[in-house]
């Protein structure tokens, strides 16, 4: 069976923190020739340090042009995995080696091997929110961003499985028009906001749009004027003429949001339950802290066999082509 690994040495004993964490990434930067990649749905600090800001696709992208020696992911695994299957000699790093993700999670290998024998014939089209196993099991990787252009590309008469986000899957049948077999993964994240605490702010908000990632529930994507990937949103909600907006998505990109348009007002949907659970806990595993001691103890390091990456290079590579 494929595995992958993380190589982390001792943190238990880092020392003091220099009083300056901003100058000392900045110099370790330097001495490695390091470059931050940061996802939309980290803390703010960390958005601000980093030399790339993107969603998954964008931060694809960025993995796979970079010039640096040393990838520092801020994100989850999968993402960090999947810069070093288009990056095998370049060390990449994750600053915590507990930012899973939970849509990746409900994928086991195991189990979705036998689903895709159940199901011959089929031409797999996995979101990149995988583990690089079921990326090896692919045949094109998606983001949220091209999924709809990707499963448009594909023939009509090719059977589709796509895996393993289930709203992803339902909103791209819907604005394809395509039959595909779904598999029931999702997002703790999109999957916790309240449909009723919504309407309620929209009551509340009559001027606001409700925008949304399309990882939501359908009964939230219902009531959202613009579905789009994280980095849509962003650039939906500088473009449009309205000053407020309900987002329905992980409220980290808010920070982006603030800063393009700052004379705007952003509302975090709310979840169903008295919580902080519109916040992704493995994204906000990463901090500052986190990332220097990462960059100074170079761990920890995301490793892989040379089977499993390039098994899982292919469809990445596949992707990347048909979302130019």
């Amino acid at each position: 069976m494929f595995t992958t690994a993380l190589i982390q040495r001792d943190q238990t004993q880092p020392g003091a923190l220099p009083l300056d964490l901003f100058a000392a990434i900045e110099s370790l930067k330097k001495e490695l020739n390091a470059v931050i990649l940061a996802h939309y749905y980290q803390e703010p600090d960390i958005q601000d340090i980093a030399d790339f800001i993107g969603d998954s696709l964008q931060l694809s992208k960025a993995a796979a042009d970079t010039n640096a020696d040393v990838i520092v992911f801020a994100g989850v695994h999968f993402m960090a995995e999947t810069a070093k299957v288009l990056n095998p000699d370049k060390m990449v790093l994750l600053p915590d080696v507990n930012a899973g993700c939970s849509l990746a999670d409900t994928c086991p290998p195991k189990e979705f091997a036998e689903f895709k024998a159940a199901h011959p014939g089929h031409l797999v089209v996995s979101y990149i929110n995988c583990s690089a196993e079921i990326k090896a099991m692919s045949d094109i990787i998606c983001t949220s961003s091209n999924a709809v252009k990707i499963v448009q590309q594909i023939p009509k008469d090719v059977p589709i499985i796509f895996a393993p986000d289930r709203n992803l899957g339902r909103y791209v049948m819907e604005q394809t028009g395509r039959d595909m077999v779904l598999w029931q993964g999702s997002c703790i994240v999109h999957e916790t906001f309240s449909e009723k605490k919504i309407v309620q702010l929209k009551i509340a908000h009559p001027e606001a749009e409700a925008i949304a990632h399309p990882e939501c529930e359908p009964a939230v994507l219902r009531h959202a004027s613009f579905i789009g990937s994280t980095a849509a949103l962003l650039k939906y909600c500088q473009q449009s003429p309205t000053q407020e907006f309900i987002v329905a998505t992980e409220p980290g990109i808010i920070h982006q949001m603030q800063k393009a348009a700052p004379s705007k007002h952003f509302i975090p949907a709310p979840p169903i339950n008295n919580c902080n659970c519109n916040e992704c806990p493995f994204m906000r595993l990463n901090t500052l802290e986190k990332l220097y001691l990462a960059m100074k103890n170079r761990a920890p390091e995301i490793t892989m066999s040379e089977e499993i990456r390039l098994a899982a290079l292919r469809p990445i590579q596949r992707m990347l082509e048909m979302s130019v």
